[in-house]
């Protein structure tokens, strides 16, 4: 009976030492999973251990931002999925929806975030932002403005923009793809 007893001391000092694992850390590597990135798209972890804090490369081929390669950082707190991940772009880009300072307005990262939905569903959701910016909804409303009142004048700021130029007196980030 006492050595069961002492067993028993002996396992609970080993549980103590494995770190608990959350129901957002499972989730997360459950969508991780279940990823299938296209051509367009690459993922990397800072620190390999950390399934919870990642980067995603998004190289459009098509529209307006075609030939750049947009960084985004991923942070997933431990309640996700009640939580939608919190996602930035780490360039300063001209975009209609993302600010200078990275921070994003998709509306499923806000108040259209639901517990169904996955990390896929927030990467599809970028990449569709640069391929179709959305003036309607914009945090950059000087783009907006320009992507409403002249396609071709937003293009052609798009264009500087993207290869390290200034619009409007700002200075943007070069982030065209090197070949």
């Amino acid at each position: 009976m006492i050595k069961i007893w002492s067993m028993k001391k002996e396992n609970a000092g080993v549980d103590k030492k494995k770190p608990k694992v959350s129901a957002g850390q499972i989730r997360v590597q459950k969508d991780l999973g279940e990823l299938d990135l296209p051509k367009t798209m690459k993922m990397t972890f800072p620190v390999p251990e950390d399934l919870l804090n990642f980067e995603l490369d998004i190289s459009p081929d098509e529209g307006f931002y075609a030939g750049g390669t947009f960084k985004f950082s991923f942070a997933v707190n431990g309640n996700y999925p009640h939580d939608a991940p919190s996602v930035k772009c780490l360039q300063k880009i001209y975009h209609p929806n993302i600010q200078a300072d990275g921070k994003i307005c998709l509306n499923i990262l806000r108040e259209d975030w639901k517990p169904v939905l996955t990390l896929n569903s927030v990467m599809v959701g970028l990449q569709y932002l640069l391929l179709e910016p959305n003036a309607d909804d914009p945090l950059n409303k000087e783009a907006a403005e320009d992507l409403r009142s002249n396609r071709r004048n937003f293009e052609s700021n798009v264009h500087k923009s993207i290869r390290g130029g200034c619009v409007n007196g700002v200075h943007y980030d070069n982030v065209m793809t090197k070949k």
